[in-house]
């Protein structure tokens, strides 16, 4: 006898134009996050997955839980979780990176305080780490043995962020570090993966952050910014807007990295462009030449 199978296990039905619409506006208006048109498919996969775990078939229906009251605040920080989680990997865009390193080369010997850098919308933690990696090369070749920075990693997604605390993560993600670099800094454990060396992990601090409470945040006098592959999940008006607002976190001379392309009809009276045409990097005048 052929068994009928569990409701969960059914495919939902499609969204209809206003419930695409109505979701949409509601996850641009939370996280800022444009989900267009042609990516209707993801959300509503993204959508479904929590729904089936739910027992919740209509979408409607869910809207309505997850706009309502405490139970719904709590259900959109689960949902959240769904939407948001990108894959990444170690020196995503080497280019960046590399650009990053010759900057420290200048900024590290005439340093009077400890470096401080900003990894934002971190993911699972890899570009943090390649950040960690890039400075404790930097310090070694400039000839110094005091350790002294630290790098901030924020996103909006607590799984994310969990996993990156972790610092454990499988062979593809190794992504662009060469096999000196993988054979330093993270250790090969017997289930194939690779974890993050202590050294590292203790220079970064993990903490959530939506990307739209960033007037909130208490991260100041920067003097790296690395925000590669978030803008572009954001309207031009937005990037610009949070663009202006990274430019004020950085301290004079600092430099914001961001990946090629992402904004093409942006300038800041605060910055100019880093002379490198592999990378989208900008670099924090001095008040003097601000004035000039």
């Amino acid at each position: 006898m052929q068994r009928t199978p569990h409701w969960s296990l059914e495919q939902l039905p499609d969204m209809d134009g206003q419930q695409f619409r109505q979701w949409q506006a509601l996850l641009e208006q939370r996280t800022g996050v444009c989900v267009s048109q042609q990516r209707q498919a993801y959300l509503q996969t993204s959508l479904g997955s929590r729904m089936r775990e739910l027992g919740i078939r209509d979408y409607q229906a869910y809207y309505e839980h997850v706009t309502q009251g405490i139970s719904g605040a709590l259900e959109w920080a689960a949902l959240i979780e769904w939407l948001t989680v990108r894959e990444t990997s170690f020196m995503r865009h080497r280019a960046s990176f590399d650009c990053v390193a010759q900057f420290l080369h200048q900024r590290l010997p005439g340093s009077a305080r400890p470096l401080q850098c900003w990894s934002v919308g971190c993911a699972s933690g890899e570009e943090a780490y390649s950040l960690a990696i890039i400075m404790e090369q930097a310090l070694a070749q400039v000839g110094q043995s005091r350790r002294d920075y630290g790098i901030w990693a924020t996103d909006i997604s607590q799984r994310a962020l969990d996993q990156a605390r972790l610092g454990r993560y499988c062979a593809r993600r190794l992504g662009g570090l060469n096999e000196a670099e993988a054979g330093q800094w993270l250790e090969q454990l017997q289930d194939g993966q690779y974890q993050v060396a202590p050294v590292l992990r203790d220079r970064v601090c993990f903490t959530r952050l939506n990307i739209l409470e960033l007037a909130q945040a208490p991260i100041r006098d920067l003097d790296i910014i690395f925000c590669q592959n978030l803008l572009i999940y954001f309207r031009r008006w937005r990037r610009r807007d949070l663009l202006n607002q990274l430019a004020m976190r950085l301290a004079p001379g600092g430099m914001l990295v961001i990946g090629p392309g992402e904004i093409m009809d942006w300038n800041n009276p605060l910055l100019e462009p880093v002379a490198d045409d592999r990378v989208q990097a900008y670099r924090r005048r001095s008040s003097m030449e601000c004035l000039e």
